[in-house]
Parts: structure tokens; C-alpha cells; sequence
């Protein structure tokens, strides 16, 4: 096989194991939803409804068929014609409930990106270009505590400063409803602060692991020793050999945005994806359930398949 092959090989095999865990996410969120206490049809007609009204019901929305035909009808109808079912609870089309919070989700991870990645990546580069520095040690600090609270005490937290106390902020988030610039920035301010306090903490670490690892090797130390800066030793031969490792932190801290999102969602009421399944679980209405679990997934595997195809992509030794 030639050897030019070998990395497309690699990233055609990236892309077959994404697939591969598609189906068994989607089948594993199917069947979790299954076992979940209570009944969809119970549920929308209430209490007071009787055995025959529900039993009625649940025959009209297909639910006594089994679990398993139900499974594999939803997935081929998604794969062959995209068609994601139709809401239990709502009954509308769920591509058309999805596709109008999506967008409001795309938008908070894309606010939050824009403002995490480049601090994240400045900060780690310049704590692992001056390692055991007064600045390293604070930024080691400062991750290790964002790390260790979790997000919902961030987002608790940010209320209690930028809303209750401060005032600055609302403390409810209604990305949809903008109508200036000034009410863009209140309304996306807090869930994109919590976001990128728990993203950028982590992603600092993994950045500046890689640096570090990267700056130990001896052809880096060579050109330290041939009287390189220590700017030019990291920005210039430590940092392009880097590009896979923090390429890979980048995605894996990102990814965070997929299901943490959830949390900041429902406490700052953000009209999302996230959000519409919370509501969905309440309601048992599992193709609602189902979308947006696979929208969860699909942009998981993405992120994480980006990373490692430039990985891939940027090994000298694959690419040559």
C-alpha cells in the first residue's frame, strides 16, 4: 500500500467508527427512554383519564408496537428520508420544532468559541512559554478552581454577582428576542460567561501540557541551545508540532459545549436545543427525546473527528 494512502486510510476509519457509534447511541437513547417511569399517553390526558381513553390513545400513536420495530422504523425514516417523526406531545413535525432552537444553540456555542478559544489558547501558550513563572502559577490556580466547581454553581454564582447583586445583567436569557446590540450582549453575557469560565479551564490545561511536551523533545532544546528566544523556540518550533495535541484539546474542551449546554440552558431559560429535550423527558416525547440526543451526538463526533483528522493530517511522518 502506498505510503501517501496511509492517512486518508486512517481518517476514513475516524469517519466508519463515528458512524458506527451513532447507531449505538441512538439505540441506547432509544431504549434508556423506554425504561423511564410513566407513560407518554398517560400523561398528556391527564389522571383523570381511563384506562380505555389511554389505552385508545397509545394505539393511535403506535406506541403497543414493539420497542424494537418502533426503533428501527425511526432510524431507517431518519437515514433514508431525514425525517426525524413527528412530536408526541405537540404533534408537529420534529425537524420543525428542532430546526427553531437550533439556531439559538449554533449561536451560544459560537459567542462562546469566539470568546474561549483564543483566551484559552493565549493563556496556556504563555504559561507553558514561562513554566514555574508567578503568571503560570496563577493561571494553574485559576483552572484548577473553575475545574473543580461544577457549572450550575458557576452559572448560581454569576447570577448572584452580574444580577442580583451588580445589577448589570438580566438574569434570564432570551437570545431570540434582541432587537439592539446592547440587549444582544445582556441577553448571551451570562450564559456565555459560564460557559467560558468551565470550556476555557480545561482547554488551558490540556494546551499547555501539550507545549510542554512538545518544548521537552531535543530538537526543540537544540534550537534553545543555538540561542533561539524563548518566544521563537515556542511560537516557531514547539507550537506547529503541537498543532495535533491542541487540536485535540480544543475539541474535547468544545465538545463540553455539547451536553453541559444543557445545564446553562434551563437555569438562564436559554431557548435551545438543550432546553427542548429537558422539556421532551418531562413529557416522554421520546422522537423529540431521540433528535435532539442524535444533534447532541452528531456534533460530539464532529468536533472529535475534526481533531483527529488535523492530527492526522499534520503528522509530518503521515503526511510525507
Amino acid at each position: 500500500m502506498p505510503r501517501s494512502l496511509l492517512p486518508w486510510l486512517l481518517v476514513l476509519q475516524r469517519l466508519g467508527i463515528a458512524l458506527l457509534t451513532l447507531v449505538i447511541v441512538s439505540f441506547a437513547v432509544f431504549f434508556a427512554t423506554e425504561l423511564l417511569p410513566g407513560d407518554v399517553a398517560q400523561i398528556l390526558l391527564g389522571q383523570a383519564a381511563t384506562p380505555e381513553a389511554v389505552a385508545g390513545l397509545r394505539e393511535a400513536m403506535g406506541l403497543n408496537e414493539p420497542a424494537l420495530q418502533r426503533f428501527l422504523g425511526w432510524l431507517i425514516g431518519m437515514v433514508v428520508g431525514g425525517d426525524m417523526g413527528t412530536s408526541y406531545v405537540n404533534q408537529m413535525e420534529v425537524a420543525e420544532l428542532v430546526s427553531g432552537r437550533l439556531g439559538n444553540s449554533l449561536r451560544l456555542a459560537g459567542v462562546t468559541t469566539l470568546v474561549s478559544v483564543p483566551i484559552a489558547l493565549a493563556l496556556g501558550i504563555g504559561a507553558a512559554m514561562w513554566r514555574g513563572s508567578i503568571f503560570d502559577r496563577a493561571v494553574s490556580v485559576l483552572t484548577i478552581s473553575v475545574i473543580s466547581v461544577p457549572e450550575f454553581m458557576v452559572a448560581t454564582l454569576a447570577v448572584l454577582i452580574f444580577a442580583v447583586w451588580l445589577g448589570w445583567l438580566p438574569a434570564l436569557s432570551y437570545g431570540a428576542n434582541v432587537d439592539s446590540i446592547t440587549a444582544m450582549l445582556k441577553a448571551y453575557a451570562m450564559p456565555v460567561i459560564t460557559l467560558s469560565f468551565v470550556v476555557s479551564a480545561q482547554m488551558i490545561r490540556m494546551t499547555r501540557a501539550a507545549v510542554i511536551d512538545t518544548i521537552n523533545t531535543p530538537y526543540v532544546e537544540m534550537a534553545l541551545l543555538k540561542g533561539a528566544s524563548r518566544s521563537r523556540m515556542v511560537l516557531r518550533h514547539a507550537l506547529p508540532n503541537a498543532l495535533g495535541p491542541i487540536a485535540n484539546a480544543v475539541a474535547l474542551s468544545l465538545s463540553y459545549l455539547v451536553g453541559g449546554v444543557i445545564i446553562v440552558e434551563t437555569i438562564f431559560n436559554y431557548p435551545g436545543v438543550a432546553k427542548l429535550m429537558v422539556d421532551a423527558v418531562s413529557t416522554r416525547d421520546l422522537p423529540l427525546i431521540q433528535s435532539c440526543a442524535m444533534i447532541f451526538c452528531v456534533s460530539y463526533l464532529a468536533l472529535i473527528t475534526i481533531a483527529d483528522m488535523v492530527a492526522i493530517l499534520s503528522n509530518p511522518r503521515l503526511r510525507k
